[in-house]
Order: C-alpha cells, then structure tokens, then sequence
C-alpha cells in the first residue's frame, strides 16, 4: 500500500511538473483572469472618480459579487478549461503518449494522476486572481458594504469547486477527442455563449437545471449580480454536479485505456 501511495505522488507529481513547465499556457490562464479583472476595476475607478453622484465606488459587495461571477462563470472556468485541455491531450500533442503508455504504468492510473495535477494548477491560478480581486473590493470600497470572513471562505469554496469541475471535464473531452485545440474551441464557444443562452432561455423550464452553469450559479455565495438563478433542490444540483463529474472524464479515461500506443 505504501509503494502504490508512493508511486501514485510520483505520477501525480511528474504530471503537475509537465504542467508547470507549460509557462505560456499557465501566463495565459492568468491573464484570462487578470486582465479582464483589471480592465473591470480600473473602468468602474475611472467613471466613480468621474461622476461620483451617479456611479458607484469599484469595491464593495456588488463589485464583489461580479467578481465571483468573473472567475467562477466565465473567464475562470475559460481558464480551467486551458489547464485541462493541456493535461488531457498535451502529450498525444507532443507525441508522447506512447512512451508513457511504455513506462508500464497502468493507463487507467496515468489517466487518473492527471486529475490532480489538473486541478492544482488551476486552483494556484485561480486563487491568485482571487487575492487580487478581493484586495480590490476592500482597497475600493469607500464606505460601501465589504463581504464577511464567513462569506470569503464560502467564495473559496464554490470557486474551487467551480473551477474544479471545469477542470476536469475539459480534461476528460480532451483525452476523449485526443484533441486539445477542439477541446479548447468546443468548451469556450459553450460556456462563454451557448451556455448563457441557454440559462436565459425560459421556454425550456426545468431542463436548465442540467446545465452546468444553472447548478454553479444557484450555488453561488454572495450578491446575486450575473445570470439569472435557477431554483432547485439542493439534491438535484449535486447529482448534476455527479453527472458531469462522471460522464465526459469517464469517456475519457475509456478511451485512454483503448487507444493505439
């Protein structure tokens, strides 16, 4: 048991270097949070600073809550989706997948160590945007209401599952498809404009409830600032969570056990 738990650090770390070791991708995972956040806040500094009697400050809970909605629905989950993709289909992209499947390790296992490693970066990447983005809803605030401590722990935790989950279906497609541009493509075309068309689309009823957005944004902690919310029982949003959690990275490490070396 030990061996295996040591074998098992061994991979999860050897993938998570490979990822780190993607610099470019990683700067561009950042920025995908970072600048629009930046870009945000200095638009709301420069118009509160032009017009105080009409526009208000850049910090403060509202800004806060669309903060949440910056890197928990749109662009850090277009951030997650990079990080998956690379580790789902980097090394079929490199032409390297045959001399991991030779190092003997099972396939199932070097599916499943990627995971991991995945979601680490993503959450690194994730939490440096959000220690910026709540230094600037404290720094800007100016006498507006600031979020709680109890509310910032929660924020942590729905972006970590948030983008956690992204995470890992974006890399189940990828090792689905073996391709990691058409996964990029696919997913930011879904979440970014079919998937808030969707939510917004009312003559479908209760089968918005699937989506995946629908359940991440009835979760969300905070002010409601983003797309409309979709009540639900609390049940049906975890067995959603499950489902998308299931499907597409269970395809994927099928067809990782069944592909040509």
């Amino acid at each position: 048991m030990s061996l295996d738990l040591t074998v098992g650090r061994q991979m999860v770390g050897a993938d998570m270097l490979r990822l780190r070791k993607k610099r470019g991708m990683v700067a561009l995972a950042l920025a995908v949070m970072l600048v629009p956040l930046v870009i945000m806040t200095g638009y709301d500094v420069v118009r509160h600073a032009s017009d105080p009697a009409h526009y208000s400050p850049a910090g403060g809970l509202n800004s806060y809550g669309r903060l949440l909605d910056l890197l928990g629905l749109f662009m850090g989950p277009v951030a997650a989706i990079l990080i998956g993709a690379e580790a789902g289909a980097g090394d079929l992209a490199a032409g390297v997948f045959r001399d991991n499947v030779l190092t003997g390790r099972s396939r199932t296992a070097l599916f499943l160590s990627r995971i991991p490693a995945a979601v680490a970066v993503t959450l690194t990447v994730t939490g440096i945007a959000f220690v910026i983005g709540v230094a600037v809803t404290f720094s800007f605030a100016d006498g507006l209401a600031t979020p709680s401590l109890w509310m910032i722990l929660q924020s942590v935790a729905w972006l970590a599952l948030a983008n956690s989950v992204v995470c890992v279906i974006a890399l189940g497609l990828a090792s689905l498809t073996g391709s990691r541009t058409g996964t990029i493509t696919a997913l930011i075309g879904w979440e970014l404009v079919l998937s808030p068309l969707v939510v917004q689309a009312t003559s479908l009823g209760s089968l918005r409830r699937g989506l995946l957005d629908s359940v991440l944004g009835f979760l969300k902690p905070g002010p409601l600032t983003g797309p409309p919310v979709i009540p639900m029982p609390v049940a049906v949003a975890v067995v959603v969570l499950i489902g998308w959690l299931l499907v597409l990275p269970g395809l994927g490490a099928w067809r990782m056990r069944t592909r040509d070396a």
